[in-house]
């Protein structure tokens, strides 16, 4: 695949039956080629991820529609910048609504809303659409439907909060946003992303689920999905035993655990690292296996729970 230079546009390609994909023009280090825009239906149209707010891929999403239809859903499956902005802009061209989970701070679990509430936002690359606010909010189970078409509404916090994957029963298709990509694992960063509640939604996508296909918000679709979601659990669940061994070897912040574990990452992508030890550290506190000197924020020191010598 040629990687597309930022800006430029892309024509619709089949990807399964009556489901095209339109790249978004935003190709980084976050977002892989750009931001998958999936149009389902012939006629009834749902748009699922629309993107960031770029007027060429708005004129590139109406360009794409067949003759004589129309857009009438508008789906987004997180309020990433780089999904949910481009929202609003095609429901007014098409007076279609804007459908999700919620607004950017929906799905929190208790803990992440702690933090959120004690200003503790770490970031994390994508950005936070705080201005997206769904026309109609979507439910875990929902199933919404369109003229040769449905959609089962299926919450995945973890990533993100409002976080939802979508499956098309009829096709074997889950779209999965985020949650589960083939090109690299997805970020969780507190207090937007839970590690607890992705390690938990990957075993309901994995274990719950018969879905053939999973078509994500970037890179390729995803063709044996239960070997990806299998692979996704197990470099996490390695990821959490190192830095039990870190801890073992002595408490530290998560910046400093980063830098003990991470020891052939470049010095600029620590602090992406930290923040992916400190979902980490949050989900062991919750277990009572690890233990912050202090309130739990990204700052405090940690280390391993029971008798310390």
């Amino acid at each position: 695949m040629t990687t597309p230079r930022k800006g430029q546009t892309h024509a619709p390609e089949p990807i399964a039956p009556g489901i095209f994909r339109l790249r978004a023009p935003n190709p980084s280090p976050m977002t892989e080629a750009g931001t998958n825009t999936y149009l389902l239906g012939a006629r009834e149209i749902a748009v699922i991820d629309p993107g960031p707010e770029d007027p060429a891929h708005l004129d590139a999403i109406l360009r794409a529609l067949p003759r004589g239809a129309r857009i009438t859903h508008v789906i987004v499956t997180h309020s990433h910048l780089d999904h949910s902005p481009l929202a609003r802009p095609l429901a007014e061209a098409t007076g279609a609504p804007v459908l999700g989970f919620g607004p950017s701070t929906a799905g929190r679990s208790a803990v992440m809303e702690a933090l959120a509430a004690a200003g503790h936002e770490m970031g994390g690359g994508e950005g936070v659409d705080a201005a997206f606010a769904p026309d109609h909010v979507l439910a875990d189970g929902e199933v919404i439907g369109g003229d040769g078409w449905r959609l089962e509404v299926v919450h995945t916090p973890g990533h993100f909060g409002n976080h939802i994957c979508l499956g098309e029963p009829r096709l074997g298709v889950l779209f999965t946003g985020d949650h589960v990509m083939g090109w690299a694992p997805s970020l969780v960063s507190p207090p937007d992303g839970d590690m607890g509640d992705f390690m938990r939604s990957l075993d309901r996508l994995g274990r719950r689920r018969a879905d053939t296909l999973y078509l994500p918000g970037h890179g390729a679709p995803v063709t044996r999905p239960h070997e990806r979601v299998e692979e996704l659990r197990r470099h996490r669940l390695a990821r959490e035993a190192a830095i039990r061994a870190a801890l073992a070897e002595g408490p530290g912040t998560p910046a400093a655990l980063a830098a003990r574990i991470y020891t052939d990452v470049p010095a600029a992508l620590l602090p992406a690292a930290a923040r992916n030890v400190f979902a980490h550290l949050v989900e062991l506190a919750r277990k009572n296996e690890a233990k912050a000197d202090g309130p739990l924020s990204p700052a405090a020191t940690f280390h391993l729970a029971g008798p310390r010598g």
